[in-house]
Formats: C-alpha cells, sequence, structure tokens
C-alpha cells in the first residue's frame, strides 16, 4: 500500500509534463493566429516569386536565342544585300570601260605603218592595176583595216599569198605579195589586228602590200583605195 501511494505523485507530475509538452505549442500559436496567417501568404508569396524567378530565366533564354537568330539572319541578309551591290557595281565599272575601250578604239586603221606608196589605181602598162602599193621593210606587220571576217587566207594567183577580208558594210579589203599570213578564213578581225607580214611573193618586183577594195563583196567593183580610205579618215 505505501508503496503504490508513494508512485502516483510521480505518475501525476509525468503527466503533466505529458499534457504541457503537448499544448505548448498549440498555446504558443493560439495567440499569433493572425501572424501564422501572414507567415503563411508569405510562404506562399516567396514560393510563387521563386517559381516565377526560375521561369523568368528561361523565357529569357528563349527570347535571347530568337533575338540572336533574328540578328544572324539580318546580318546575312545585309551582307548578301551588300555583295550584290558590289557585284552589280563590278558589272556595270566593267561595261563602262568595255564601253569606253570600244569607243576609244579606232574603226579604221591604215593597212601598214611607214609604208611608201609607189603605185596608184589605174591603167598601167595597159591594164588595170586594181589597187596600191605600199613598199615597206620585209616583215612589216599588215594590219586589217576595219572590223571584219576572212574570207580566204592563202595562195592566190598573182599574189604569191593573199588575204580578204569582209568588212560589216559588205566591201572587201584584199592584201597581197605578203611573206607570211597570221590568220585563217572565219576568223573575225578588229581594226588594228595583225594579219600578216609584208613580202615580196608572187609577181612582185620587192617587198611591199598590194592593197585593193571590192565594193559589195569579193566579186564586187574594185575601185580606188585612196578615197575609201579618206572617207574614214585614213590619209595616205
Amino acid at each position: 500500500m505505501l508503496a503504490a501511494a508513494g508512485r502516483r505523485p510521480t505518475l501525476y507530475l509525468a503527466a503533466a509534463l505529458v499534457s504541457a509538452v503537448s499544448l505548448g505549442p498549440v498555446l504558443a500559436t493560439e495567440p499569433a493566429s493572425g501572424a501564422g496567417t501572414s507567415n503563411a501568404s508569405h510562404a506562399v508569396s516567396v514560393a510563387e516569386q521563386l517559381g516565377l524567378e526560375a521561369a523568368a530565366p528561361v523565357a529569357s533564354a528563349e527570347e535571347s536565342t530568337q533575338r540572336l537568330e533574328q540578328l544572324v539572319a539580318s546580318r546575312t541578309e545585309r551582307e548578301s544585300a551588300e555583295t550584290a551591290a558590289a557585284d552589280a557595281q563590278a558589272e556595270a565599272d566593267r561595261l563602262a570601260a568595255e564601253a569606253a575601250a570600244e569607243a576609244a578604239r579606232p574603226k579604221a586603221v591604215l593597212p601598214v605603218n611607214g609604208a611608201r606608196l609607189t603605185s596608184g589605181f589605174g591603167a598601167r602598162w595597159g591594164t588595170l592595176h586594181a589597187g596600191i602599193d605600199l613598199a615597206a621593210p620585209m616583215h612589216t606587220p599588215e594590219y586589217a583595216v576595219m572590223d571584219g571576217v576572212v574570207l580566204e587566207a592563202g595562195p592566190a594567183s598573182g599574189f604569191g599569198l593573199a588575204v580578204y577580208i569582209q568588212h560589216d558594210n559588205g566591201d572587201v579589203t584584199v592584201y597581197g605579195h605578203m611573206d607570211e599570213i597570221l590568220v585563217q578564213a572565219g576568223q573575225v578581225v578588229r581594226a588594228g589586228d595583225t594579219i600578216a607580214l609584208l613580202g615580196n611573193r608572187g609577181q612582185s618586183t620587192g617587198p611591199h602590200l598590194h592593197f585593193e577594195v571590192h565594193v559589195g563583196g569579193i566579186d564586187g567593183q574594185k575601185i580606188d583605195p585612196l578615197p575609201w580610205l579618206r572617207d574614214r579618215g585614213i590619209q595616205i
């Protein structure tokens, strides 16, 4: 009996301590119920902010990537436009240079430079001398007097060798007695192109160029080359 009575105060004390421990958190929180609500709201707000802040860098990265792609595309487009403009300008400059060179290029030239007129067009020894003779040293270059196409280039009766060139107006110029021919039939030539080296082949008494003009074609009328050349600004 005494032993049981001695244990009861101890049990009461333990129960009181357990109650105090259990009720302590409740009592501690009851007076600050408003603050608890505020703390909870604050916690939610922080969470929401954290969530937004976590998502914001992702959206910003995507926008940055898109912006970068737009900048790259814009720069590529601009560079392409600049390249196209530069190419167009270069082509325009090239065409302008060609046009200037073409405008400056002579339309007619002497058939041989530094030559001396030794025989004119007309009757000679009872026959028609159908051209003019221009004497010069052997192998002096002979030139196409105007733009044209080579009709014939090779051996020719009386000339030894001859070249026939038809020009845009249909007239044909003839070059004879050369020592060497430098063009061939069908070749396109321009005024001033070297077509042969002066010589003394065929019925010739010395190195010279025999030059003729046939109006309207290879079998056309043979005319005095001097007025024909003068009409084109060439004086002999």
